[in-house]
């Protein structure tokens, strides 16, 4: 009975009510994002902020640390004990994530404790924690190149003297690594000296299946994180999808604002095309949050000013309205680990990303791309939570872009807070991987507009020199980088041996966990030829556990199981079992329209919703999937 009693203070402190309100219809939602300059009026910004001129500290201020520090420590115990006595605030949670969002709830309130230098050292605390295993990291520095790049960045490229430099670094998964290693000796003994080799004499099928690259973009609210910070999700991606993933260290906010970090972003995927001669269609390009939205805007740059697009996009949760006009921010806010920017200046992503031009291009859509319009755009996989702050502009983004003839692909997981594939204890952060791998082998090359080609010999030659030198640092199995020079990493490769584990998830005992595609493809079998396909078709999966069971028993997973899941009653595979029939829901599965050729026509003029959509657009979803493992 107490404890009953105290249900509501709980609920009430960290939850907010569901409230049954007629929503308007898809349609009526996206009139506020089609013409960009236009200001939403739902919108959770002012735009009158300016800039701060940086963090000042009194010592009469010396008192909120501790006062800080009580508040945050009471409140993770709350919510601890709150846990156990009436279970997590979210139906599917661990005790994990019930922490994290007790550490990171409300944290905005007191952005006046902190800088940016601070701010940066506490994301690079994540480097801390073990890395996924079996994958070779090669840093890489390269000069900006003076492009004559068009439109909006014509400007930051007549500024280069190919004096700046800029950082970043591949990541290839060591099973990926040992077969170019084959095919590199194989060329150069087939070659004898020369500069070519017969691509007859090797297996066409293995180097085509090899031959996909990820241009990835890192996220961080534009201020903070690295291409390093981000191997929580580089690694994984590289050995899920079997292709060489290449991340990038854009400048970051205050000290370069908007376009900079796009001209960046641009000047790397021109690196990949034109100096490494990877042709666009095997380009991939991939990132989270702000990477997400960089990458969007990469898409429209390259669309509006006539280059070659490349062959699709993977986002996660990525933030593409820069007012915060979606009620997601206020539903979601109790459950997410990003906390809403604070009503001042000071630390605002919003703020410093743009400066002292916000109200100038806060609507533009390279800044939100929400804005913009999407005619022409390659085939994108979107994955999101239903329980983070961006959900909504999210789902408004998937059926913008569908609505304007792009292939689209949005995947909602059930209680997954934003960028929840960085959570490898999450049983979601699994089934996302698979899917992007269903995506990048199997779907893409089907529906993107040019077929991937097999890298011509030049290509391998020149990927071979840029990820192949002394810089080259090994994930060992236990999760450990080590620093070591080309001749060690050969000699220590030659003796490890390789964890496959994450592999038995794809076998075929072991279907996806998603029910139907959204284009009913077969999988190829073998098409990469070194790794085992999944051989049975897309079906519903009879036995979830099976799924799970493979996931807790990644040896990486096991290293990442938190110390404080002692004080959980029972795992989240248990609690997920006992609630799967209850848990279950139905996706909507919407006709994909054709997509048209690319238009000439920029992205700033109002998108005009044909008549034929206008219906389909007031449905819950459009081509997505509501996933629950």
């Amino acid at each position: 009975m107490f404890r009953d009693s105290l249900r509501p203070l709980y609920h009430g402190a960290n939850a907010s009510s569901p409230v049954v309100t007629n929503k308007p219809s898809m349609v009526t939602l996206l009139r506020d994002f089609d013409s960009p300059g236009v200001f939403p009026a739902s919108a959770r910004i002012d735009r009158s902020l300016k800039i701060t001129n940086g963090f000042t500290m009194k010592v009469w201020d010396v008192w909120r640390y501790p006062a800080f520090a009580f508040n945050k420590a009471s409140s993770l115990a709350f919510d601890v004990i709150s846990h156990h006595v009436w279970g997590p605030r979210r139906k599917s949670w661990g005790i994990e994530m019930t922490i994290l969002s007790s550490l990171m709830r409300d944290v905005s309130r007191h952005s006046a404790l902190a800088d940016i230098a601070m701010v940066r050292k506490a994301m690079g605390i994540g480097g801390l924690v073990p890395l996924p295993s079996d994958a070779l990291v090669t840093p890489v520095t390269f000069r900006v190149r003076k492009r004559n790049l068009r439109g909006m960045l014509e400007t930051c490229d007549a500024m280069e003297n190919e004096k700046r430099e800029l950082s970043g670094e591949w990541i290839i998964g060591k099973r990926l690594w040992q077969s170019l290693q084959s095919d590199y000796k194989s060329a150069r003994k087939t070659g004898e000296g020369a500069n070519f080799v017969d691509q007859t004499k090797l297996d066409y099928d293995l180097r085509k299946g090899q031959s996909r690259v990820i241009l990835y973009i890192h996220g961080g609210a534009y201020y903070s994180s690295s291409a390093a910070a981000q191997r929580m999700l580089t690694i994984p991606l590289s050995k899920y999808t079997n292709a060489r993933v290449f991340a990038v260290d854009y400048r970051l906010a205050p000290e370069t604002v908007f376009p900079g970090q796009l001209h960046d972003v641009v000047s790397t995927y021109f690196r990949l095309t034109d100096d490494l001669r990877v042709p666009p269609e095997n380009l991939v390009v991939a990132g989270d949050s702000a990477g997400g939205a960089l990458g969007l805007a990469l898409l429209l740059y390259l669309r509006d000013n006539g280059y070659t697009l490349p062959g699709g996009a993977m986002l996660f949760s990525p933030w593409v309205d820069l007012t915060l006009s979606c009620e997601s921010w206020d539903t979601n806010a109790a459950y997410d680990i990003i906390p809403t920017p604070g009503p001042t200046a000071h630390l605002h992503p919003v703020i410093m990303y743009l400066g002292d031009t916000l109200e100038q291009y806060i609507t533009h859509p390279y800044a939100s791309p929400l804005f913009g319009k999407f005619e022409g755009l390659p085939p994108m996989l979107i994955q999101c939570g239903d329980a983070e702050v961006l959900h909504d502009e999210i789902v408004l983004l998937s059926h913008k872009a569908s609505l304007a003839g792009v292939q689209v692909q949005l995947e909602t997981y059930e209680d997954a807070v934003h960028v929840f594939q960085a959570f490898p204890f999450l049983n979601v952060a699994t089934t996302a991987f698979i899917s992007c791998r269903e995506f990048v082998r199997h779907k893409l090359p089907h529906i993107q507009s040019h077929s991937p080609q097999v890298l011509d010999n030049d290509t391998e030659i020149c990927l071979e020199n840029d990820t192949d030198n002394d810089n080259v640092r090994v994930v060992r199995g236990d999760g450990v980088e080590t620093n070591s020079g080309w001749q060690e990493v050969q000699e220590q490769m030659a003796r490890e041996i390789i964890d496959t584990s994450y592999e038995a998830q794809l076998s075929s005992a072991v279907p996806p966990s998603w029910g139907h595609t959204w284009l009913d493809l077969e999988p190829t079998p073998n098409s990469s030829g070194s790794e085992a396909e999944p051989t049975t078709p897309c079906v519903t999966v009879a036995d979830p556990s099976r799924v799970l069971r493979h996931a807790v028993s990644t040896p990486a997973l096991r290293r990442m199981q938190s110390a404080l899941s002692v004080f959980s009653e029972r795992s989240v595979a248990s609690q997920y079992l006992e609630d799967w029939p209850t848990r279950r829901k139905k996706f909507t599965l919407s006709p994909t329209p054709t997509r048209p050729s690319s238009p000439s026509e920029a992205s700033h003029p109002s998108i005009k919703i044909p008549a034929f959509a206008t219906p389909w657009a007031t449905m819950t979803s459009i081509a997505s999937t509501t996933y629950l493992v």
